[in-house]
């Protein structure tokens, strides 16, 4: 999508318009783009038994279906939140699968109008599942008209204009919403009152990575050694959705330079390719971190002044660089602005200043 078409969607933010944007272009970037979701749908796990890594999670929603399924029926609503790549649709498709019943998809950027969503919920089966990606951005009208849907399983219909306009009731047979955001804070409290389950996804570590690795080789049907599984989980930023992607990229370069197999050198040397170093950053991550050291002796810096050095935004060095870095511990925040931290200087091979050093001493 380009940035005039996103621009003009309503609702869609500059932020939202430059993590779009950048996303196409890094590879380790946790988002998706249809065609790239078309490929993950290939890769994703049926049954909650297949699910791995967010054991707590999946215990717990484990639970909630197999009860309501055990009652005959329809579990709470269920709000899935968490950073994006880590596995909130498969859930919710998983969810759908459990019960034995069809998942009807949409979105809150798609849903700007009551009416769009009235057409939706009324069109609903018995038990069947909605999904509604990034619930936080629908629309104030539809949200209210949300609410009377999930607690009373009714909606009301505006026939007419004006001083003759009629509010119609209709009955919905029961249904369970599927809710997932990025952005939890931003969900109005009513709404988040109405789900019965919430569960929050964390990021994976390395072992959860390799088995979450392990299943798509064998879906893909390439031979990936242990120790090519291993380097490349430890540079997916915990995210299952780039570990996927590293390993499509180093299939490729495999299947292009070398023999088809994917071993340790051939992740190394893909992975070189596609610029990843080992820790997970890319060229944006390493211009933003080599600006703070080398131009600015550690910071502390402003965020305009360090996106003007780096040649970016200062929403993306803020939206699509920084939650990373801070995250590895490789920069901080102070009142002054960024400051890099011993960790930065030691990844980047640097001998921070006394001055910079002095910072967390």
């Amino acid at each position: 999508m380009s940035r005039r078409s996103c621009a003009e969607r309503s609702g869609c933010s500059e932020v939202a318009v430059a993590e779009e944007d950048t996303a196409t272009e890094r590879v380790v970037a946790p988002g998706a783009e249809d065609l790239e979701r078309a490929a993950e749908a290939a890769l994703r796990p049926r049954r909650l038994a297949e699910f791995v890594g967010q054991r707590v999670v999946r215990e717990q929603l484990e639970l909630v279906l197999h009860a309501a399924l055990g009652r005959g029926g329809t579990p709470d609503h269920v709000l899935l939140s968490g950073p994006p790549g880590l596995g909130k649709t498969t859930l919710a498709m998983i969810i759908g699968a459990e019960l034995g019943t069809s998942v009807r998809v949409t979105s809150g950027p798609a849903i700007q109008h009551a009416g769009d969503l009235a057409a939706v919920l009324s069109s609903l089966e018995e038990g069947e599942v909605l999904f509604i990606d990034e619930i936080h951005r629908l629309a104030r009208p539809a949200e209210e008209l949300l609410y009377v849907a999930m607690e009373d399983f009714r909606v009301d219909v505006v026939v007419g204009k004006g001083a003759g306009a009629n509010a119609i009731g209709l009955a919905l047979p029961p249904f369970t919403v599927v809710g997932a955001t990025t952005r939890a804070g931003l969900l109005p409290a009513p709404l988040r009152d109405r789900f019965g389950f919430t569960g929050h996804l964390d990021f994976y570590d390395d072992a959860e990575l390799e088995q979450v690795l392990g299943r798509s080789a064998g879906l893909l049907e390439v031979d990936l050694h242990a120790d090519a599984g291993g380097e490349i989980a430890s540079r997916s930023r915990g995210t299952p959705r780039i570990a996927n992607r590293l390993l499509r990229r180093v299939r490729d370069w495999a299947q292009v330079r070398s023999d088809g197999t994917l071993d340790l050198a051939a992740a190394r040397s893909a992975l070189a390719v596609y610029e990843v170093d080992s820790l997970g950053l890319d060229r944006l991550d390493r211009s933003v971190l080599t600006a703070l050291c080398t131009r600015f002796g550690g910071g502390p810096v402003g965020l305009t002044t360090l996106a003007v050095a780096v040649g970016e935004e200062p929403e993306t060095v803020e939206t699509v660089a920084e939650p990373f870095l801070l995250r590895e511990g490789l920069i901080g925040r102070t009142p002054r602005g960024r400051v890099a931290t011993p960790r930065a200087w030691d990844h980047l091979g640097l001998a921070p200043p006394e001055a910079g050093s002095a910072l967390f001493s």
